[in-house]
């Protein structure tokens, strides 16, 4: 009797929520803008329906979307990614170009059609197209679910984190991914914005308490965020509720979200500084002009504040921001049962034959299939099952269903980076400390660890220390293909990405997973295959046309550079040999060979005085090392 009651009254619900649900239908055109952000530079912002910045986008938990994406460009491909969303069952509204759909022609139009199903909280969407958030097509995306929310709150205010680039990313990839940059050293921004301006003002009233929802939009670098004489409460991470924790210091790597609350003040008499700042340390190069602290203003008191504007509220030391490993998930979710199957994957950067430097894992470096992985996944047949098929250069995992999955991520390089596992949250359950460059990088020992938390915290983001390692725990219950990657717009540019294809015979066979007709006419456009391995074979075993990337630099010297060596050494050593046999040798009439060079008459009637003028000309022309140009 008591089951049923549950079961009537989970049924309740669910009828209630459905009943609820509603359909929200956007159509967005995206193409160029003209904005100046940082108030510096005009330049070219990438908006929808000649806006930007972005909108953001409201709904329910349980609700359908249908957004129609317009490329409004003329002569480039364009996609969407609603970062964080699970996609169940609809894995081709994921977005990645060439991963889980065919990239958006100009001119044509997708539509992204799916449900949020049971998520709730803070998430973003933007390009997954080369460079395009870094460009401005970037927005913030909110699932509200207003009777269940854990907290109490009065106002609800959107803060975004980005860094900014004078230029565009069709000036600034091809130097990044160039020869000529052979350590791979990342552009630095010009500036670092919040809420997509720099100064931002944020009314406040007193005794109110604010629920901020806090999204680092950014392509490259990591932001301190701090109050005077205030304080952040975290209640939520990656749309995930924990338990309360109070901090006066964020750290937010690209693409992390922080719902906080704020309380303000018992009165209106000051106001006062909230500060943003870059993470130095993922710089090469700090040039002079770079403005590293940001300041922006909670304003109590309008009149006050146009008078006096309050100043930089700097602090001693960074270093003490809140550990976001130690916080724990409301729903006292456990740590999951030990691994089915382990990934053990090697983050490193190097140089292949071209003189560019990508970034790698396990020594693969991610090179796009010549037909999205998803498509190959759903036309396979038996053969899915096969890493095979998805190509040598994707990187490419095949999980089982339901099976618990370990990411062991080694980090060889010595900046951090933060990870970002599409159509999953999971569980952290160890994160090493930084390893100092001056020493050899520390790998997971898995026969010697510390002790994992038995509430790990949970998050679809999360960033790995230099020299060092982290661990993450999910379990494989969403048949789909999904991208792992770096979220640093450059390193994605460099090719620091896997593909997890989870459970793809069960993905044939849901009928919500089947192309739509629309998305066949979209890879239609680009001439993509909705069928094929990733060489676009249904020979699925036949990768000999593949996209592999580039050859290897060659160990040691190849024949012509043997060559080439040889004959360097042997004109360095004549040219040697006749510089000192020449240079010891007396020659005659040097006066006069010289004055004839200059152009100097020397007339046998010439005094004295003339003669030491060339004397002079002589020495001066001696003490110079002859690096005059001579006339012959």
């Amino acid at each position: 009797m008591k089951s049923a009651v549950i079961f009537l009254a989970v049924f309740a619900s669910f009828v209630s929520q459905l009943l609820a649900a509603e359909t929200h239908t956007w159509w967005f055109e995206a193409g160029w803008v003209d904005a100046n952000p940082d108030g510096m530079m005009d330049r070219k912002m990438i908006g929808f329906n000649n806006s930007w910045p972005l909108p953001t986008l409201r709904v329910n938990k349980g609700d359908r979307i249908q957004l129609y994406l317009i490329n409004g460009f003329d002569d480039r491909n364009t996609s969407l990614h609603f970062h964080g969303m699970f996609q169940n069952g609809t894995n081709q509204m994921d977005g990645p170009e060439m991963v889980t759909q065919c990239p958006i022609p100009p001119g044509e139009t997708f539509l992204y059609n799916f449900t949020v199903g049971d998520q709730v909280g803070t998430y973003w969407y933007h390009s997954h197209t080369m460079g395009q958030t870094g460009d401005g097509m970037r927005g913030v995306f909110i699932i509200e679910d207003h009777d269940n929310f854990p907290y109490d709150y009065d106002e609800e205010v959107i803060l975004t984190l980005s860094d900014h680039y004078h230029q565009d990313s069709d000036a600034l990839i091809p130097k990044f991914l160039s020869r000529f940059n052979p350590t791979g050293a990342e552009p630095i921004p010009a500036n670092f914005l919040l809420n997509e301006t720099r100064n931002n003002t944020w009314n406040v009233e007193p005794n109110k308490t604010y629920l901020l929802r806090i999204v680092n939009t950014g392509g490259f670098v990591s932001q301190y965020l701090w109050m005077q004489d205030h304080e952040f409460t975290v209640v939520e991470i990656d749309g995930i509720y924990v338990e309360q924790n109070t901090t006066n210091l964020l750290y937010i790597t690209v693409a992390q979200r922080y719902t906080v609350l704020v309380t303000t003040k018992d009165t209106a008499d000051e106001n006062y500084a909230m500060m943003n700042r870059v993470d130095i340390d993922m710089l090469d190069v700090i040039p002079d002009e770079l403005e590293l602290n940001g300041t922006n203003y909670i304003v109590y008191n309008q009149d006050k504040f146009q008078q006096e504007k309050p100043q930089p509220y700097l602090l001693d030391s960074i270093d003490d921001f809140l550990d976001d490993f130690y916080l724990k998930p409301l729903s006292k979710e456990k740590l999951l049962d030990d691994a089915d199957y382990t990934i053990t994957i090697d983050v490193q950067m190097d140089n292949l034959g071209n003189g560019v430097n990508y970034a790698f894992f396990n020594n693969v470096t991610y090179v796009k299939p010549k037909i999205p992985t998803l498509f190959t996944a759903l036309s396979a047949g038996r053969l899915a099952t096969n890493e095979l098929v998805y190509g040598t250069n994707t990187n490419s995992f095949v999980l089982q269903g339901d099976d618990v999955v370990d990411i062991v991520l080694n980090n060889l390089d010595t900046g951090k980076h933060p990870f970002h596992l599409h159509g999953h949250t999971f569980q952290l359950i160890e994160r090493h400390e930084a390893i100092d460059d001056n020493d050899d990088p520390v790998a997971f020992n898995a026969t010697d660890h510390a002790e994992w938390p038995e509430y790990p915290m949970i998050r679809d983001t999360a960033y790995v220390q230099p020299q060092s390692y982290m661990v993450m725990r999910f379990k494989a219950d969403n048949p789909g293909i999904w991208m792992f990657h770096c979220h640093l717009e450059w390193h994605l540019d460099q090719g620091l990405a896997i593909i997890l294809v989870e459970d793809p015979l069960a993905l044939q066979n849901e009928e919500s997973q089947q192309l739509t007709e629309n998305h066949k006419q979209i890879c239609s456009k680009n001439g993509v295959q909705v069928e094929g391995n990733a060489a676009a074979s249904m020979d699925f075993l036949d990768l000999s046309a593949q996209n592999v990337q580039e050859k290897r630099l060659p160990t040691g010297f190849t024949a012509r550079g043997i060559v080439a060596l040889v004959f360097s050494c042997v004109a360095g050593v004549l040219g040697l040999v006749a510089i000192s046999f020449y240079g010891m040798q007396d020659i005659d009439d040097v006066e006069e060979r010289v004055a004839r060079d200059l152009d100097v008459d020397l007339d046998e009637d010439d005094d004295e005085e003339e003669d030491g003028a060339v004397a002079e000309i002589v020495a001066s022309n001696s003490s110079a090392g002859d690096s005059s140009t001579r006339k012959h």
